[in-house]
């Protein structure tokens, strides 16, 4: 069974261009979110098993639906995509339960690297 994922960017080209990278693996794209909040609502309806994430959104930024998606469920995969180069922000998604970090913009081969390990460190 396709694992589910819900691709969350502001940017409606961003949201298209990750869904594009994702084709080629066996996995769902469960839905895709405009900002946080958003997020957080199709995170619970979904359970998606891998999220990506941008931090730079409206309403609600991605480090703060980054933390209420892991009180949801703690065993989500989020991978945060964001074009924010700051060692302390990729620090505070990491300590907050971010799985990955992949810089903007973004190629094919670093979102299915990204992917590839996510996927590789998956429990049974």
């Amino acid at each position: 069974m396709a694992l589910k994922v819900l691709i969350v960017d502001d940017s409606q080209i961003m949201r298209d261009v990750i869904q594009k990278f994702l084709a080629g693996f066996d996995l769902e794209i469960a839905g895709t979110a405009r900002d946080g909040e958003e997020a957080i609502q199709l995170f619970r309806e979904l359970q998606p098993d891998i999220v990506t994430l941008d931090i730079t959104m409206p309403r609600i930024d991605g480090l703060a639906a980054l933390k209420e998606m892991k009180k949801i469920n703690a065993e989500a995969q989020i991978m945060i995509v964001s074009a924010i180069n700051d060692k302390s922000v990729v620090l505070k998604a990491l300590d907050a339960g971010a799985a990955l970090f992949v810089n903007k913009p973004v190629s094919a081969d670093a979102v299915k690297a990204a992917i590839g390990k996510l996927l590789a460190q998956r429990k049974p």
